[in-house]
């Protein structure tokens, strides 16, 4: 039997933040065909936020260090301002949008990371289960799910859960239902060759090419846990995951294609 097609797209922070940006998703998201899902960011403006309330915003391998004043800060961000404010537009677009956290009908459940050489992120979740039943059944009745990147623990507790792991569990999961693609995007055009050439785009990376880009220190920092994401959906089954900027949803020939 052949699996429907489902689209996820991963959005940072940064492309919702911004009214010119925020809008140019909105409708190429809303553009797109069958049934899709959107995870995104919103860490700018939990920092701008943290800062006016007097709260220092810290930071560790590009990871939030959330303690209970800050994730008071990120849920308000996320799960609030950003997540409402894209559920919105998306209705003014005739998208039937459902804003989530993975708390709301048990959607993500996680655990609190543990303490690693000597680091306490504090209220950070890393990802246990996703709720394949829920969200396919809201999925399958065209409704579009747009996950902010907080979970719980099942115990009452929130947690700041990094929405490229958000993204990349989510489609794992539901690729036992759906013919999934994932897309990342960010501000660059894909992987790049060359940090600063935004023309550089490697058109599609194996694993094998992969290993030899990090030990050639073509891939670096941020990209390669991206990337090691992006090969494990692979791996589990996603059919296929895309590195984009987020104005190329529509343009398959942009972007880096990562490849079995």
């Amino acid at each position: 039997m052949n699996k429907e097609k489902l689209t996820i797209i991963k959005v940072g922070g940064k492309i919702v933040e911004e009214e010119a940006t925020l809008y140019r998703l909105l409708d190429d998201f809303a553009a797109i065909d069958g049934h899709k899902l959107l995870v995104h960011g919103g860490g700018r403006s939990a920092t701008k936020l943290a800062s006016e309330l007097g709260i220092e915003s810290r930071m560790v391998n590009g990871r939030r260090i959330t303690d209970a004043e800050t994730l008071r800060v990120v849920t308000m961000v996320y799960a609030g301002l950003v997540n409402k404010n894209l559920v919105a537009g998306l209705q003014a677009r005739q998208v039937n949008a459902l804003g989530l956290t993975g708390a709301d009908m048990d959607v993500i459940r996680s655990h609190r990371r543990p303490i690693k050489e000597g680091i306490d992120y504090g209220f950070v979740g890393d990802v246990e289960r996703v709720n394949v039943g829920l969200l396919g059944d809201l999925i399958d009745k065209d409704t579009v799910p747009v996950l902010a990147p907080l979970t719980h623990d099942g115990n009452g507790h929130l947690l700041n859960t990094n929405a490229d792991t958000i993204a990349g569990e989510v489609a794992k999961a539901l690729a036992a239902r759906f013919e999934v693609t994932l897309v990342y995007c960010f501000e660059k055009r894909g992987v790049l060759r060359k940090e600063n050439d935004d023309d550089s785009v490697i058109p599609r990376i194996t694993s094998d090419e992969f290993r030899q880009y990090v030990a050639d220190g073509i891939v670096q920092g941020g990209m390669i846990p991206k990337l090691q994401n992006a090969f494990e959906a692979l791996t589990a089954g996603v059919h296929e995951v895309i590195i984009t900027q987020a104005s190329a949803i529509h343009a398959p020939e942009e972007g880096t294609r990562i490849l079995r």
